[in-house]
């Protein structure tokens, strides 16, 4: 079920946001537990750092899948509807074939 009312349809983009959120939560959670400002300030470059990463893969990774289905969705249009040569014609009977039981 979802609780935003709009449909999922960048789960990539969900994800991210939520890594977002996490860098922006992480350093105050650090900060209240005393650690320095400035140690806070790396842990929180290094999430970005880490979240941008992550972003850029997620994107070329949609992007790759994409292009494979793509170029695989009309070839396998073809194959299943093909008809190549006398083996078209498998199955069908006519008047002058002579079959086993004749």
């Amino acid at each position: 079920m979802q609780s935003s009312g709009r449909p999922h349809d960048d789960p990539a983009g969900d994800v991210v946001r939520w890594a977002a959120f996490s860098c922006l939560l992480v350093p105050v959670v650090l900060v209240v537990y005393g650690t320095s400002f400035g140690g806070a300030a790396v842990a929180t470059l290094g999430l970005f750092v880490v979240t941008a990463a992550c972003l850029v893969l997620l994107r070329h990774s949609e992007r790759t899948a994409a292009r494979v289905r793509a170029q695989e969705l009309p070839s396998a249009h073809r194959r299943r509807h093909s008809r190549g040569g006398p083996a078209g014609r498998r199955g069908c009977r006519t008047s002058d074939s002579a079959s086993p039981h004749d």
